[in-house]
C-alpha cells in the first residue's frame, strides 16, 4: 500500500492507495456500491481523494483505490477537477490504444484499448444529476476509472500481452498516460 501524506493545513488526514500487492487488494476486485445521498462523509472522501491524487502525480482516483467499495471517482485532466458519483458510461465512440499506468499497479505500464470518445452520466459533488461528453485524456481516465468501480484493472483491458512493461517511476511518467 502507498501512504499518500496529506498537506497538514487541510485536517483531512491521509488515505492509503490500496495496491495490488496489498491485504486490502480485495477491494480491488469487486463492484463498488452505489453512493446515493451525497453526505458531509462522502464530501470529506472526495476531498482526501482529491489530494491523494495530486500528491501520487495521478489523473484520476476511484474510491476502491483508497480501501472505499463506493461508486465515485476523482480526475484532473487539463487543471481541470471532476468528480463523479454513481457513474454510468451511456455512450462510447471510437477505439484508440495508448499507454496506460495505474496508482494500484505501480511500476507497470501497458497499451490498452479503450474508446476515443464517452458520454456518462451521474451526478457532480453536489449532488446534482449530470451528462458529461469527454474526448481524448478525459475519455481514457473515465473509463479507467469507472473500471475500477466494477472491480476492473487495466491489465485485464491489455490485448496484447507483450505490452505490458515495468517502468522506474522516473520513466513512467515519460512512458505512460500518466496513471489513474
Amino acid at each position: 500500500m502507498t501512504k499518500v501524506a496529506i498537506d497538514h493545513h487541510d485536517r483531512l488526514g491521509a488515505v492509503e492507495i490500496v495496491t495490488v500487492d496489498s491485504p486490502k487488494a480485495g477491494v480491488l476486485r469487486r463492484r463498488a456500491k452505489p453512493v446515493g445521498r451525497v453526505t458531509a462523509d462522502m464530501q470529506r472522501l472526495i476531498d482526501r481523494m482529491i489530494n491523494a491524487m495530486r500528491e501520487a502525480k495521478g489523473v484520476g482516483l476511484a474510491a476502491p483505490q483508497v480501501g472505499v467499495s463506493k461508486r465515485v471517482f476523482v480526475a484532473e485532466v487539463e487543471e481541470r477537477v471532476h468528480v463523479f458519483i454513481d457513474p454510468q458510461i451511456v455512450k462510447k465512440d471510437g477505439e484508440e490504444i495508448s499507454s496506460e499506468g495505474c496508482l494500484s499497479v505501480p511500476g507497470i505500464v501497458a497499451d490498452v484499448p479503450r474508446a476515443l470518445q464517452v458520454t456518462v452520466k451521474g451526478k457532480n459533488r453536489k449532488g446534482r444529476g449530470i451528462t458529461i461528453a469527454a474526448e481524448g485524456l478525459l475519455a481514457r481516465v473515465i473509463q479507467h476509472e469507472v473500471d475500477h468501480l466494477d472491480g476492473v484493472l487495466f491489465l485485464d483491458r491489455v490485448v496484447d500481452r507483450s505490452t505490458i512493461r515495468e517502468v522506474t517511476a522516473s520513466t513512467e511518467v515519460e512512458a505512460a498516460t500518466p496513471p489513474a
